[in-house]
């Protein structure tokens, strides 16, 4: 079974790969790298469930095959939920990611510790020929004041999980995943395909 994971984001890519291998031996992931023709494709919606379908459909009506897809905000109480569907791109078009983290630390730099709380969510879509389906994972922590730790990417540095006593970024992938939005979508998304192939291989025997 081939299912292509839709993404152009490395950073992303890995850790979806290294957290779906891990839960799925019978399934071959491919990439967008399989596939060199496919752009950017350009997220239109209004919500992140939204550009999740928006990612997989297009891939899907290129390719035939099934399609995982995700999108993922940063939603800060403080802030009203912003930046939300913006958080890849909060500091601008072709921003990188020290850019983002900045401006949200600035943004943020008069905000109290008690206010500083917000939450990171996942959206992620799977389409093929038969079905569409999203989940969606949550991870709830705090903004910290000021960048901690070398590893993910992203808002991770200044992404604070209580319960850990860390930061996403102070975190190996593997503990990551325990806590993390993508984590959390993941293993729910897991669940729903070992049921849809299931049942389609009972179909399939009947007919």
């Amino acid at each position: 079974m081939n299912i292509i994971i839709s993404t152009h984001n490395k950073d992303k890519l890995r850790e979806l790969l290294n957290a779906f291998e891990a839960v799925s031996q019978d399934i071959n992931f491919k990439t967008l790298k399989d596939f060199p023709g496919i752009g950017d494709i350009e997220e239109t919606g209004s919500t992140l469930e939204q550009n999740a379908l928006i990612k997989a459909r297009t891939v899907k009506e290129i390719t035939g095959l099934p399609v995982i897809s995700d999108d993922t905000g940063l939603e800060v109480d403080a802030l009203e939920g912003a930046p939300g569907v913006y958080t890849a791109r909060y500091a601008g078009e072709d921003c990188s990611y020290n850019d983002n983290v900045n401006k949200l630390l600035k943004n943020m730099i008069k905000i109290p510790l008690p206010n500083r709380r917000a939450k990171f969510k996942t959206v992620m879509a799977y389409v093929d020929d038969n079905v569409e389906f999203t989940v969606e994972g949550c991870a709830n922590g705090i903004i910290s004041r000021s960048i901690s730790g070398e590893n993910g990417f992203g808002y991770d540095p200044i992404f604070y999980i209580p319960e850990a006593d860390k930061t996403f970024a102070e975190m190996k992938m593997e503990e990551k995943e325990i806590y993390s939005h993508r984590g959390k979508a993941i293993r729910k998304m897991v669940d729903l395909l070992s049921q849809h192939f299931d049942n389609f291989d009972k179909q399939s025997a009947k007919e």
